[in-house]
């Protein structure tokens, strides 16, 4: 019998080395390979059957099967795989494989390491020193050391200021008031992300993109009498809430993005933040009425009674202050809150068990969990209790116990998941407070055991506001720019990271400040070059005793006079920087396995974001888009195409029209 072979995966025959067209070949209902029918010795005469075994699979079933009609476990699995309609094409492809090379399919095993790829790295550079666990809200020491924040805080607790694994001396502020290492955050969650998506887990995005038409930032109009913030206007609001909404803002009010907003999400202003309906007013830290509810609050340590743990935080009402006249702010209270206004809108939501948004603030400098700058998006809170006490500037305040329920991890946590029902904290101050409320009826908002996460046991408050609607054209071009923005390699994000706060590059050489500032040690070294640490002083013609010199970071205002004495590298974020650049580097360089296996869906963006040049390219030399014998020399046809609209608008150019003739005579009269 003559040798019988199939095509090839490029469709070649490998008998009559032809490429045979789809009315020539045959493809194996059991194998899915195809055969030119012309190159068949037997089952020529099957082609027209949509159940044809190729030869190969009919030779297996003959051999295999121990009774006639019968068929082999082999074939009877790679039928049943598919006949499984659940299954993609690349998934019934790897079980094949699978099935038939007798082992795991070698594609789902190279893409799990690959995905696992940043994962290793994180993991084999960072541990804690204390628990050698990935930190949990990493601190770093000047020594280049990772702690957990709780880990570091029990060290330091008992006294000891000094690193437990180089002995390197730890700054008393430091030690006093740790500040959490935002660039470690991102990178143990991307890691546990990526080690999520490995096993079938999906991948969040979390980015902000701008709106296409109006103002992203808020804006000063032509009616304000004085420039700055004070008489701006707030720009457009992307999201479709009433301003009374409460909860998380979800996919189906955001129609631009189509993703809601994500906890983690941080703007500038709070006028910006009003654009994505987190927190509507401009100025007050509570959005809320007297018997509605509060949707939102804003912790911008406005008061020293606020207590910030991360999961749950103690906060203070608002009134008690005099800002009579053109006094805006005033940090000296003058009289006692009562639960009226904002506070009744708190202690509503309380009683009802409403979901709370929480916007930190980086003016809250007493907290471990605020943004470096900025304001930022920490999820839903519920307030569990309230309560009134005499404050520390001796008049009573309005005090309410917030417990974080969102179903999105925070944003000083490394965990792929969100919370889950936690025991109240003991609060001290509870036993000389007055006036405790404290909720009786099940809340709205509350965990669904059965569906594992937070949501509506109650259906949510009617609303009373407008709600705003968004315009077609602008959701197009907005999702045209989200596109072109999200498409990133993951190391490469992780690279943007670890980019130096001075020069805005990836750091080398960096270094961590006492105030979990990242930077290159060049760059910092550079920005104080020429000062001295201590400046001489005399008097009188006698010599007076030296004066330190202060120094402050460029990110904020902590003083890093002594850090710069002797700034230590951070080997394990430098080690980590390497690696991904090296694994990037050899990406980029390793060849690419076909030239036309070019994305569809960035030609498609391509077109959509240059559609208004090309329509008035082929509309101004319409032979552009003709035939041309370029091709025949073996230029592409995107090629053949620029050189005739180069060689055109040269002409053009060369030869001007009789409106630029008229234009040069009036110029020259």
């Amino acid at each position: 019998m003559a040798q019988q072979l199939p095509c090839d995966n490029d469709g070649v025959c490998l008998i009559c080395k032809t490429t045979p067209s789809s009315d020539q070949t045959l493809t194996c209902n059991t194998c899915v390979t195809p055969w030119h029918i012309a190159c068949l010795a037997i089952n020529a005469q099957s082609s027209s059957s949509n159940l044809w075994e190729c030869p190969d699979c009919t030779t297996l079933v003959d051999a295999g099967a121990p009774a006639a009609g019968e068929k082999s476990e082999l074939v009877a699995a790679i039928q049943a795989i598919e006949a499984d309609a659940t299954l993609t094409e690349k998934q019934k492809a790897r079980r094949r494989q699978e099935l038939l090379s007798g082992k795991e399919a070698a594609g789902d095993k190279e893409d799990e390491e690959e995905r696992n790829e940043v994962g290793g790295m994180i993991n084999a550079n960072f541990k804690c020193c204390v628990c050698i666990q990935l930190p949990e809200r990493p601190v770093t020491t000047p020594c280049g050391h990772n702690f957990c924040l709780s880990c570091f805080q029990k060290w330091t607790r008992q006294g000891k200021n000094t690193c437990i694994k180089c002995r390197f001396s730890i700054p008393a502020k430091m030690a006093s008031q740790p500040r959490i290492n935002s660039a470690l955050v991102a990178a143990i969650r991307m890691a546990r992300m990526s080690m999520a998506n490995s096993t079938g887990g999906q991948a969040k995005i979390s980015h902000f993109v701008h709106n296409q038409h109006r103002p992203d930032k808020a804006y000063t109009t032509d009616r304000a009498k004085r420039n700055g913030m004070a008489n701006a206007a707030s720009g457009r609001i992307f999201v479709t809430t009433p301003s009374d909404h409460f909860g998380p803002i979800t996919a189906e009010y955001d129609p631009v993005r189509n993703r809601g907003v994500l906890v983690g999400e941080s703007w500038d202003l709070r006028m910006d933040c009003r654009q994505w309906g987190i927190h509507y007013p401009h100025v007050s830290g509570i959005a809320g009425q007297a018997k509605y509810g509060a949707q939102s609050v804003v912790l911008s340590g406005g008061y020293e009674d606020d207590e910030d743990h991360g999961e749950w935080f103690l906060y203070t009402g608002s009134g008690g202050r005099d800002l009579s006249g053109n006094k805006r702010t005033n940090k000296d209270q003058s009289s006692d809150q009562k639960f009226e206004s904002y506070n009744e809108s708190l202690r509503f939501s309380c009683k009802k068990g409403y979901p709370v948004r929480v916007v930190r603030s980086h003016k809250e400098k007493r907290s471990s969990y605020a943004p470096e700058t900025g304001l930022r998006y920490d999820g839903v809170y519920r307030i569990e209790k309230c309560w009134r006490k005499v404050g520390k500037q001796g008049f009573k305040v309005c005090r309410y116990l917030f417990v974080r329920c969102d179903n999105e991890p925070a944003p000083w946590t490394s965990d792929e998941h969100g919370d889950r029902p936690r025991p109240l904290p003991t609060v001290k101050e509870l036993k000389p407070a007055v006036d405790i409320f404290e909720r009786k009826e099940s809340p709205s908002w509350d965990f669904d055991v059965e569906d594992n996460l937070w949501k509506w046991k109650k259906p949510p408050p009617t609303s009373q506001k407008p709600v705003r609607d968004a315009e077609t054209g602008d959701i197009q071009n907005a999702r045209i720019a989200i596109r072109k923005a999200e498409k990133t390699a993951s190391k490469d994000k992780l690279l943007k990271e670890f980019s130096c706060l001075l020069c805005k590059n990836v750091m080398t050489l960096p270094v961590t400040t006492p105030c979990a500032h990242n930077f290159c040690k060049s760059c910092l070294e550079g920005k104080f070059a020429g000062q001295s640490f201590t400046r001489e002083r005399s008097r009188g013609g006698r010599t007076l005793r030296s004066q330190k010199n202060t120094m402050t970071c460029p990110a904020c205002p902590t003083d890093i006079s002594d850090f710069l004495q002797n700034a230590q590298i951070n080997r394990e974020l430098m080690d980590l920087i390497e690696k991904l650049q090296e694994s990037s580097k050899e990406e980029t360089d390793a060849p690419a396995e076909s030239p036309a296996a070019s994305s569809e869906e960035q030609v498609k963006e391509n077109e959509l974001s240059n559609s208004e040049g090309e329509a008035k390219t082929v509309e101004e030399f319409p032979e552009a888009s003709s035939e041309d014998p370029d091709k025949e020399n073996g230029l592409s046809n995107s090629e053949a195409e620029t050189k005739i609209v180069d060689k055109k608008r040269k002409e053009a150019d060369a030869k001007p029209t009789k409106n630029k003739k008229r234009k040069l005579t009036k110029t020259n009269c």
